[in-house]
Formats: C-alpha cells, sequence, structure tokens
C-alpha cells in the first residue's frame, strides 16, 4: 500500500486512505453535526394570536352566549340517536370520493415530509462499468472493469436542512388536520342533508295531506251545491285550490327526489333517487357542552391546520436564511479497479478516499436575499390566515350558541300557532256544515293550518342543523373517542 496522498481542488481537500480512516469521516461528521446551529421552534399558538389580533379581539374567558362550559364530548353522532344516520355516515366515510381524495393529499403530504427529511441522511450510491480499449505501445488490449460504493453527507451546520425537514413535518401535519377537518365537515354534511330530507320527505307527506283534504272538500263542496246550499264561487274556488294543491305535491316530489340524489352522491352511490327517505324525524337534541374558548385552538382540526401551517412558515423562513450560508458536505467511497493499465503503472487496489466539499454563495444575483424575503411574507401571511380562521372560528360558536335558545323558542311558538289553528279550524268547519260562514272562511283556516304543520315540520329541521353546525364548530368528532 502507497502512502497517503492529499490532493486540493476548488476548496475540496480529498485524503485517499486505508478504509480504517472512515471512522475518522464518522466522528468529524458527528462533532460537526452536533455542533451546528439548532432549529428555533415556532412560538406557541396564543402567543401568536396575541400578535396578529388587536387587543379587544383577545379570547374570551368565557362565550358570551350563556351556556355550560362543561368538557366538549366526542361521539355528538351517536346523541342524536338516528340508527338509520348512523348506517349513512358509515357509509359515507367508506365510499365517499371526496374524502378519499383528501386522503390521497395526505399520503403525499407524508411523502413529501420524508422527502425533505432524507436531506438530513447520508446519501450512499453504487457505481460499476467495464471498458476495452488498444492503446499505442502497450504490450496488449486494455481490459478493465471498476466498482465503487460512494457516501454523501451535508453537514446541517446552520440548520437549514433540520428547517426544511421540520418545515416538511409541519405541513404534513397541517394536511392531517385538513383531513380531519374534511371528515367531520363531511359527516355534518351527511347529516344536514338528512335531516332536510327528511324535512321534504314530511313537507310531502303533508302535501299529500292536503290533496285529500282539498278533494274531499270538493267533494263536500259538490254535494252542496246539487242541493243549492253553495255559493256560485264555491265550486271553482274548491276546484282551483285541489289543483294547487296537487301541483304543489308535484314540486315537492322533484325536491325530494333530488335532496335524495345528493345523499346518494355522497355516499357515493349512482344518484337514482330511490333512497329510503323518512317522513318523521327520530333524532334527539342532546345537550351540548360547549367547553372553552380557548380550548377550541387545540380542538378544531382547522384551526389545528391552520397553525401547523404558520408553524411551516415560521421553519420556511429559517431555511431561507439558512441557504445563504455555506454548505459543508462530507464524500467518501471505496472500491476497486481491475485494469490491465492499472497494473502496468502499478497502482493500488482496492482504493478508498474520503474528503469534504465548501460551497459558499458570494454572489446570486439577489436570488437568496428575495428568497428570504418571501419566506417572510408567507410567514406573515400564514400568521394572518391563522388569525382569520379563529376569528370565523369564535363566529361560528357564538352564532350557533346563540341561535340554539332562538331556535328552541321559535320552536314553542310555532306549536302554539299550530295548537290554536287546529282548535280554529275544527270551529270554522263545523260553521260552515250548518252554513254559517263561506267557503273562503274555511279555506283560510284550513290553509293557516296546514301552514304551520310546514312551519313546524321545517322549524325542527333548522334546529338539528344547527345542533350539527354547533357540534362541527365546537370541534368535537362525530366519532366516540378511541374509534377514529
Amino acid at each position: 500500500m502507497k502512502a497517503k496522498q492529499l490532493v486540493a481542488s476548488r476548496c475540496r481537500y480529498v485524503l485517499v486512505s486505508k478504509s480504517s480512516d472512515w471512522l475518522l469521516w464518522l466522528t468529524l461528521s458527528a462533532s460537526l453535526l452536533l455542533g451546528g446551529c439548532s432549529v428555533t421552534e415556532p412560538p406557541p399558538a396564543e402567543e401568536s394570536l396575541a400578535t396578529t389580533l388587536p387587543e379587544s379581539t383577545h379570547v374570551q374567558e368565557s362565550w358570551l352566549a350563556t351556556t355550560d362550559t362543561g368538557k366538549v364530548d366526542d361521539g355528538w353522532l351517536k346523541g342524536f340517536n338516528d340508527p338509520r344516520l348512523e348506517e349513512l355516515v358509515s357509509e359515507v366515510m367508506v365510499s365517499n370520493q371526496s374524502i378519499r381524495a383528501v386522503a390521497a393529499q395526505v399520503d403525499a403530504a407524508a411523502a413529501l415530509a420524508v422527502q425533505a427529511g432524507s436531506a438530513l441522511k447520508p446519501t450512499v450510491g453504487l457505481a460499476a462499468g467495464t471498458s476495452s480499449a488498444d492503446a499505442s505501445g502497450l504490450p496488449t488490449n486494455l481490459q478493465s472493469s471498476n466498482a465503487f460504493l460512494s457516501v454523501s453527507w451535508e453537514l446541517d451546520i446552520w440548520g437549514r436542512v433540520r428547517a426544511g425537514a421540520a418545515a416538511g413535518e409541519a405541513g404534513y401535519e397541517a394536511t392531517k388536520a385538513d383531513y380531519e377537518f374534511a371528515r367531520q365537515s363531511l359527516v355534518a354534511q351527511t347529516a344536514k342533508a338528512w335531516f332536510l330530507a327528511t324535512q321534504i320527505g314530511g313537507q310531502k307527506a303533508l302535501a299529500e295531506e292536503t290533496v285529500d283534504i282539498y278533494r274531499r272538500l270538493l267533494d263536500l263542496v259538490e254535494s252542496r251545491a246539487q242541493v243549492g246550499k253553495a255559493q256560485p264561487q264555491d265550486l271553482p274556488l274548491a276546484k282551483a285550490n285541489l289543483a294547487g294543491a296537487q301541483s304543489n305535491l308535484r314540486r315537492i316530489n322533484a325536491s325530494h327526489k333530488e335532496i335524495l340524489r345528493s345523499i346518494e352522491v355522497i355516499l357515493g352511490r349512482y344518484p337514482s333517487g330511490r333512497l329510503a327517505g323518512a317522513t318523521e324525524f327520530v333524532a334527539l337534541m342532546p345537550h351540548v357542552p360547549a367547553g372553552l374558548p380557548a380550548e377550541i385552538l387545540a380542538r378544531r382540526p382547522d384551526l389545528i391546520a391552520a397553525e401547523r401551517r404558520l408553524a411551516a412558515a415560521f421553519f420556511g423562513s429559517q431555511q431561507a436564511e439558512a441557504a445563504r450560508l455555506p454548505k459543508i458536505s462530507l464524500t467518501a467511497s471505496a472500491g476497486g479497479v481491475d485494469s490491465g493499465l492499472a497494473n502496468v503503472l502499478g497502482l493500488s487496489n482496492p482504493i478508498s478516499a474520503i474528503g469534504a466539499d465548501l460551497f459558499a454563495p458570494l454572489y446570486a444575483g439577489g436570488a437568496l436575499k428575495a428568497g428570504v424575503d418571501v419566506a417572510d411574507a408567507q410567514q406573515k401571511a400564514a400568521l394572518a390566515v391563522y388569525g382569520q380562521t379563529v376569528l370565523q372560528a369564535f363566529k361560528d360558536v357564538e352564532t350557533a350558541l346563540s341561535n340554539e335558545e332562538l331556535f328552541r323558542e321559535r320552536e314553542q311558538y310555532l306549536q302554539a300557532v299550530l295548537a290554536e289553528s287546529a282548535e280554529a279550524y275544527r270551529i270554522t268547519e263545523a260553521q260552515y256544515e250548518v252554513g254559517r260562514v263561506d267557503l273562503l272562511s274555511l279555506l283560510q283556516t284550513q290553509t293557516a293550518l296546514l301552514s304551520a304543520k310546514s312551519s313546524l315540520i321545517a322549524i325542527r329541521n333548522e334546529r338539528l342543523a344547527q345542533r350539527v353546525d354547533l357540534h362541527l364548530a365546537l370541534g368535537g368528532s362525530f366519532e366516540e373517542a378511541g374509534k377514529n
């Protein structure tokens, strides 16, 4: 074995040595890596929020709407006690195409995070080849073959690679939170569509009842007309009301088919409109503890996603700053050459080498400084988006909590309207039969009764949909804890 040779070329120093010197190379790598600059962690979410929101919009200690601030529980879907809805949600989680697309985005983000972190590890490669050539003046054709194993590792002295890896990991976590929020939103969409379908199913049953009522009324008017007890306008008026009720039934049938097709698309089915709907609500209105405003920052998936994107932008800014500093990479290779020329020249075989590369950016036309400016601007934008997302989340909760009481009171009033309208219709119907009131009076009280029934069906749907919005706003999962 020949003596060690030191070769210098453009700030690169290659030491040709025995394989035992790899230990020196590894030791040097570890010492430089451990001595490098650390990556700064982003500030807590509450601190970031305080820097972007004005004093008047800081997080409240409790919700402005009077409510129970107990712990927000998961499993809100089961609280509705609607087995059919639970079946639909189970199917949606398996078959919905949109959620599959978001799941694929999570897989892509995970791969990107691995890709970003791979720069922290050595790159190992293998090169091999054979060749032959005529060499004038040499005793024989030269046949040669070679094989080399090479290793390259950038020493992350300034934390550039680690900041990139941290940004990739934060981006992955943001995408995972997006996926979770998409799941929660999809279940909320499914529940609200199911409740709306139930409302329209109830309206359809009411429209069918209305057609029957107007048909019986027409029969009554025709009977009265035959004995001369009807007014001249009664018969055409009764026919017009029956035709209007039949037209309304057709309209509601079309709406019912449309909402059923919408649910089928959510379920990943062909939109045939054959889904079995319901005409009466079975869902309950369970009690909902609202927790505290500050807790929503760590519980609601879309806020978590926005905070993680802010963290990714924070790390991206550090990465851009570190890119302006010198880069140092360690390289090593080991292999052998089987060559007639090598034998003639007396070169040693096998051969190993270690070295270091230094690259210090001196001038790049302002590209590196621009990169820092871009990263800083992106960080400011992410901070603003996070603040706006938090404000919207607080609005969602405050609105939903306020509407809880308003919708409950509206339902109570409508129940009173229905009771009084039913009594008024009973009295008017009896008066019409004995000729004390005309048909128009009967139709007016009848219309008021049917309208009250329709409004009560609608407010029931609105309350259930509002309750779904509240669950989504508070950030509790539709799944029971430990089952997602």
